[in-house]
């Protein structure tokens, strides 16, 4: 509860010149007893001047002192304990409170002011800063900052997580902007930096040692519970917050990072250097940036390495969207390769598919290529189905197709106009009605369709009643042979004939 300086000063007067105990000033002014206590505490006064007499906690006051002169955070429940144990009949809650005020209290902790050299080092941490929706998803907003100790230059860029992959990425994109980087950075003890860490003994992410290694700095987290070590890029970030971030606009990530760029190259740059009042953080980096490092001639590789199997339908799956590849490819094993703007599908080392990458998710992003070379040889694996299945039920059909072919004609549709006349008329009489067509030089489903009417007609038999093989689709892999009818009069046994023809 905050109180006003009057009220305050009231508090201390009642206690001092008139003797007033805590609860009587508490009722008198209308404020809660802790309060008081607070205030009497923070001025100095002592318990025993306050209450105004003797309390029964004293005979054990100077057993819980000696207690907590070897054992500073015995908690009090323990010495309450002790005290019952002693012959104390008094409530815990009042002997806790006492206890609190016995305690010794820890020396608060100095620290010093940390000097750097120009070009020495640089702190590395990420800010969070909400979350943005893309599409159907949500990600991280999260800010990488780099903060030159010296001159106190910021590098700021936006990511939609903290991964590895960005993690990586915002170092190199700092170097660039720096045109140098320092000798040493800090770390938080980021998941990022260490994997693992028990006391003084640390085990870095084996990639960051790579990185690390590559553009020849050292990698160097500071020691737990100091944060004042890490400081400056701690403060980067509030300034960040405060100044950057708020009532901020922007379409996308480009255009959010584009402005972050701009203000790290303007309004950041003007601020006064802390270092030295007198120049601003530009002038200072101008006179930090010929100490960096130089940057190697070649990157250290930042894509986003995974390998992904491939089902049975032609696509792979990254970071919750589909990306197509090439129908050869399915029941494979396969590696994308993804940059922030571009995913890359390979196979032994070649680039068989190229995507641009899409942070939404459900998406099914496609190359009209795959998808149209699938179509056609679906479409080819269909009519040569087709035909393996007239070739086995109807003979004849070979040489229906071949002088179709001769002309030019669609041999597709032909072969599924032969099919649905297959399926509705029965084997043995269409391969007749091919025969027949032929025989009159017409070599066209049309013929024989012609033919199965006027056979059906002749023998005043009804139009059949087409079966639907859909229902039914391992039907279409039955070859059915047509047979010469005349093979099952052998199976009649003959039979004798009078004179008068009457059997």
């Amino acid at each position: 509860m905050t109180i006003s300086k009057e009220t305050e000063a009231q508090i201390l007067r009642f206690a001092h010149a008139e003797k007033w105990k805590v609860g009587t000033i508490a009722n008198q002014l209308s404020v809660h007893h802790s309060t008081v206590s607070r205030v009497l505490e923070h001025n100095g006064l002592p318990r025993a001047q306050r209450d105004g007499g003797p309390s029964i906690i004293d005979p054990y006051v100077p057993m819980v002192v000696e207690t907590l002169k070897t054992f500073p955070k015995l908690p009090a429940s323990r010495l309450y304990a002790m005290a019952c144990e002693r012959g104390f009949e008094g409530a815990e809650s009042h002997f806790r409170a006492r206890v609190a005020e016995l305690r010794p209290k820890p020396t608060p902790e100095a620290y010093l002011r940390l000097k750097t050299l120009p070009g020495e080092q640089g702190q590395v941490d990420w800010g969070h800063f909400g979350k943005v929706t893309i599409g159907q998803a949500t990600h991280a907003l999260m800010a990488f900052v780099v903060v030159l100790s010296w001159s106190r230059r910021i590098y700021l860029r936006f990511f939609l997580d903290a991964q590895m992959s960005n993690f990586l990425r915002g170092h190199e994109g700092a170097f660039q902007a720096f045109g140098g980087l320092p000798r040493v950075l800090l770390y938080d003890n980021l998941k990022s930096a260490v994997l693992e860490r028990q006391g003084d003994a640390i085990r870095f992410h084996p990639t960051l040692l790579e990185f690390a290694a590559h553009y020849r700095y050292e990698p160097r987290p500071v020691a737990v519970y100091r944060g004042n070590e890490k400081g400056r890029v701690e403060r980067g970030i509030r300034y960040i917050r405060d100044n950057f971030w708020p009532a901020r606009e922007w379409q996308d990530m480009d255009d959010l990072n584009a402005q972050a760029k701009r203000w790290c190259e303007g309004t950041a740059m003007n601020r006064p250097c802390p270092e030295d009042r007198t120049m601003s953080v530009g002038k200072a980096f101008s006179q930090e940036q010929p100490q960096l490092l130089a940057l190697p001639e070649n990157h250290f590789d930042t894509d986003e390495h995974v390998e992904v199997k491939v089902g049975k339908t032609p696509y792979v799956r990254f970071q919750r969207n589909d990306y197509s590849v090439p129908h050869t490819h399915t029941r494979k094993t396969l590696l994308v390769v993804a940059s922030l703007d571009e995913v890359r599908v390979m196979a032994g080392g070649e680039c068989i598919a190229t995507h641009p990458r899409s942070y939404d998710k459900g998406q099914q992003i496609e190359n009209p290529e795959h998808i149209a070379e699938l179509v056609r040889q679906k479409k080819q694996a269909r009519e040569h189905r087709g035909k393996d299945r007239l070739a086995h039920a109807l003979p004849s059909s070979q040489k229906l197709l071949e002088q179709a072919a001769q002309r030019g004609d669609n041999l597709g549709s032909i072969v599924a106009a032969l099919l649905r006349l297959l399926d509705q008329y029965g084997a043995s009489e269409t391969e007749a009605a091919i025969v027949e067509s032929l025989a009159r030089g017409v070599s066209h489903p049309h013929g024989v369709r012609q033919s199965l009417e006027r056979r059906r007609e002749a023998r005043h038999q009804p139009v059949p009643i087409p079966v639907n093989l859909e229902q039914h689709p391992e039907a279409k892999a039955v070859a059915v042979k047509s047979h010469d009818l005349a093979l099952y009069d052998q199976l009649q046994p003959p039979t004798d004939k009078g004179g008068d023809g009457h059997e």
